[in-house]
C-alpha cells in the first residue's frame, strides 16, 4: 500500500507543479503584454532589436548592449512618429537626427561587417519612406 500511496502522491505534485508553470507563465504572458501596452515605445524598441538581431547576427551580449541604446531611443521616435505638426520630410530628417545622435554607442557595440550592414538596412528603410511619401 506504502509504495502505491507515493506514486499517487508524486502524481498531485507532478500536477500541482504543472498547474503553478502554467499560472506563471500565463501571468508572465500577461505581465508582458501589459507593460507593452503601456510602454508602447519600449515594444517598438523591443521589435526593433529583435528584427536587427536577425538581420545583422547579433551575439546576445551585443543584444544586452544596444538594449538601453534602443530604449533611449524609442520614446523620440515615437514622439516623432506621432507629431502630427510635422511634415513627412521633417520626420524623416529628425528620425534621421535620432540615428546620427546614438550612431556613436551603436557603432561600438557591432562589428564593421555588422555596422556596414545596418547603414545599407537605414539606407533602405529611408529609401522605401521617400517612395511610400512620392507615391512611386
Amino acid at each position: 500500500m506504502q509504495p502505491r500511496r507515493r506514486t499517487h502522491i508524486g502524481l498531485i505534485v507532478t500536477r500541482s507543479i504543472s498547474i503553478l508553470s502554467s499560472l506563471v507563465l500565463a501571468c508572465s504572458a500577461l505581465f508582458a503584454q501589459a507593460s507593452t501596452q503601456a510602454q508602447p515605445g519600449k515594444a517598438a524598441a523591443a521589435q526593433k532589436l529583435e528584427r536587427l538581431s536577425a538581420q545583422l547576427e547579433l551575439t546576445p551580449q551585443q543584444k544586452r548592449q544596444l538594449i538601453p541604446v534602443l530604449m533611449a531611443e524609442a520614446p523620440k521616435v515615437e514622439a516623432i512618429r506621432n507629431d502630427s505638426s510635422l511634415s513627412k520630410l521633417q520626420k524623416l530628417e529628425q528620425l534621421k537626427a535620432v540615428h546620427d545622435r546614438t550612431d556613436p554607442q551603436v557603432k561600438a557595440i557591432l562589428t564593421p561587417e555588422q555596422y556596414q550592414k545596418l547603414q545599407q538596412i537605414r539606407r533602405q528603410e529611408l529609401e522605401e519612406a521617400i517612395q511610400k511619401k512620392t507615391g512611386q
